[in-house]
């Protein structure tokens, strides 16, 4: 059976799980953004916030005595919030890309 965490670990659970959150997301748009602007600052900083995100981690896992089978589960979000951002951005890259049947015709010519 699971055990609740204990009350002095309540908070620090609470808070390490939103700076889970916070962290995942500005990884994912400090990325973005330095993919856009290939900017090297904007990709240490991404990097920054993964790194924060992978400590939060930690710690939830520390304070919410995760054994077993959650210390799979907790490795595989922070593998996932590494790759996500990754995926998501080659997935617009592709999607989004303009094809034009009168560029083709146009270098053709040339």
């Amino acid at each position: 059976m699971i055990e609740p965490v204990a009350l002095k670990d309540f908070f620090i659970t609470f808070f390490s799980s939103a700076l889970i959150i916070l962290a995942g997301a500005a990884y994912a748009l400090l990325f973005a953004w330095s993919r856009i602007n290939a900017h090297a600052g904007l990709k240490i900083a991404a990097l920054a916030s993964y790194a924060v995100l992978v400590m939060s981690v930690l710690e939830l896992t520390r304070a919410a005595q995760f054994h077993g089978y959650w210390l799979f589960i907790s490795f595989a979000m922070v593998v996932g919030y590494f790759f996500a951002p990754i995926g998501i951005w080659h997935l617009c890259v592709k999607t989004h890309e303009h094809h034009d049947g009168h560029e083709k015709i146009q270098e053709d010519d040339q």
